[in-house]
Parts: C-alpha cells; structure tokens; sequence
C-alpha cells in the first residue's frame, strides 16, 4: 500500500507546504476537518469534512492511518493513537511525535492545561515562524524517505517469506 499523507486540516499552518511535498512524491494527502474550506485541487488531494462532533476529525484520521502513513497534527491525543497504529506524526512546526517522546508531550499537555485552570498560565501559544515553515518541510520530506524505505524493507521481506513458502 502507498503512503498516504493526512492532515489534521482545522487550525493546521502548513496545508500548502504539504501539499507540495506529496505532490513532488506522488503521496495521496487527505485534509480532513470540520468545516468546508478552500484548498487546493488535484488528483492526489482529497477533502473530509466530517460531522461536527468533537475529535470528529481526531477520529476519523485515527480509524483511517496505518502503518507506513504520515498525520500532521498539532493535536498530541491524535499524535498517540496514530503512533499506536504505526503511521509516523509530525507537528506543523516540524516537531516529530515518536513513541520516545509522546509520553513527554502529554505529561507536558496536562501540566499546562492545571496551570491554564489555575490562572498561573495564560496559555499564549508561540507565533508560528518562518523557520518553523522550514522545519516543518524538512521534516515531511524526511518522514517520507523514511515511510518509502520502511515499506520497501517490508515489501522485501514479504517477497522472501513467500520465496520460502513457494518453495517448500
């Protein structure tokens, strides 16, 4: 199966960057989010507007990603279940989410989340930067050479398992 790219699409800064690189790759990408918006058009790009329930979106990309595919999201629950099913997570500003490092990053959630409930924080989130833009293509374009040498190791070994069930 080919790599497929899904976008958390809502609130997500880096739509036509993504769409750059799986075009460039020839990757399917599925934007998926609660609302209709204006995105670009192609025959790789695929639109989800999903109910809008919440973590409709979170959901549908969670029941949909697999092993070998690439999510984009900010949002770290989604960054989890997707880990969990062997898709490979990147946040827009290029931060890889990987099994060594999710459990860090929901501790870190809730304590911010306590200190928002509590006053002590105001929660301001960083303004989204030109060198995070970079990061984040860097990191695409990483996550998917990776993804196309995973899958071609796999494809390998299934053709020498069954090389060796042929001839037995």
């Amino acid at each position: 199966m080919p790599t497929t790219l899904y976008i958390d699409a809502d609130a997500c800064p880096v739509k036509d960057e993504a769409v750059r690189v799986a075009e460039r790759h020839g990757l399917e990408i599925v934007f998926v989010s609660n609302t209709w918006m204006r995105l670009l058009e192609g025959p790789l790009i695929k639109r989800i507007v999903v109910s809008d329930g919440p973590d409709a979106a979170d959901n549908w990309i969670a029941e949909h990603a697999t092993n070998g595919d690439i999510v984009v999201t900010a949002d770290i629950p989604l960054a989890a279940r997707c880990l969990k099913s062997g898709a490979r997570v990147i946040g827009p500003t290029g931060k890889p989410f990987t099994e060594a490092n999710i459990g860090q990053a929901l501790s870190m959630r809730e304590f911010s989340r306590h200190l928002r409930e509590t006053g002590e924080s105001k929660g301001y989130n960083a303004s989204f930067t030109r060198q995070d833009r970079s990061r984040f293509l860097q990191a695409l374009e990483n996550a998917v050479q990776a993804a196309r040498l995973r899958r071609r190791h796999d494809f390998a070994g299934l053709q020498r398992r069954l090389r060796t069930a042929t001839a037995r």
